[in-house]
């Protein structure tokens, strides 16, 4: 699927930077492991189910890196009509607003354009994936007590990116050609993070109607993870376009 997703967008629009691992590496062989399960087609539910007498925290960490270097892939696309004026608010549709909040300059939940936004989340990830001290690369040396709650952190920023893209830019996407490959990147995520319980079901919220059509294409049932859910957007395919940018009354905020 990587290889895919790089011959239908311009891998130069990458939003950051491409972080690789290092030939040689238990992390390298892992990562290699999971694309061979991709490319040869296996059902994503399966494909996400960790390798036996691998170590889950390997195996997570295998898949962050890869997940942020797909979705800088997706967004790097459409990012030229991510702007201050389509999207003064990061939001996902009209209920639901994304806020910021770190550990230095932004230490309250602070509204900010969706550029903005994706621009400190992936600096944010990047430091994360990083820091040896989270995400260690030497083999025998122990992942931190802290490594899971930073994963389940990063996840779900990385998934309001996908529901950014989707609600509001969806329509560049289709323009594209590209849903195809938007949808099985999200499947594959949707699948992983609820393989492994990472992602708080409240964050799934803003995607949580489906199309049979798109859900079921290009992927078995096999039963053991409910499909994933999808924008009612794409319900109606001829409405979809970008939604509107205000918020309404009940909005939900998520930091």
């Amino acid at each position: 699927m990587s290889h895919a997703l790089k011959q239908v967008f311009n891998k130069d629009k990458t939003f950051r930077p491409k972080r690789k691992f290092e030939p040689g590496t238990q992390r390298f062989e892992l990562h290699k492991k999971a694309q061979a399960s991709l490319n040869a087609g296996l059902d994503l539910k399966v494909a996400v189910q960790l390798p036996p007498g691998e170590e889950q925290n390997d195996w997570v960490a295998v898949h962050v890196v890869d997940f942020f270097n797909r979705i800088n892939l997706i967004y790097g696309t459409i990012s030229d009509y991510c702007t201050e004026h389509s999207c003064p608010v990061m939001s996902g549709g009209p209920k639901y607003e994304y806020r910021w909040q770190d550990e230095h300059k932004y230490r309250k939940p602070t509204a900010l354009s969706a550029p903005q936004y994706m621009n400190l989340l992936m600096d944010w990830i990047e430091v994360q994936i990083n820091n040896e001290d989270i995400f260690p690369t030497n083999v025998g040396t122990p992942f931190p007590k802290n490594f899971l709650p930073v994963v389940k952190k990063i996840l779900s920023r990385l998934f309001r990116v996908f529901v950014h893209v989707y609600i509001h830019h969806f329509d560049r996407i289709t323009q594209m050609g590209s849903e195809a490959h938007v949808n099985t990147c999200y499947k594959h995520f949707y699948y992983f993070v609820k393989e492994f319980n990472l992602i708080d079901t409240k964050e799934l919220e803003p995607l949580h109607h489906h199309p049979t059509q798109l859900c079921t294409s290009g992927t078995k049932s096999s039963g053991v993870q409910p499909e994933p859910p999808w924008p009612r957007l794409l319900l109606a395919r001829g409405e979809l376009g970008s939604a509107p940018a205000f918020l309404c009354p009940g909005i939900s905020v998520h930091t």
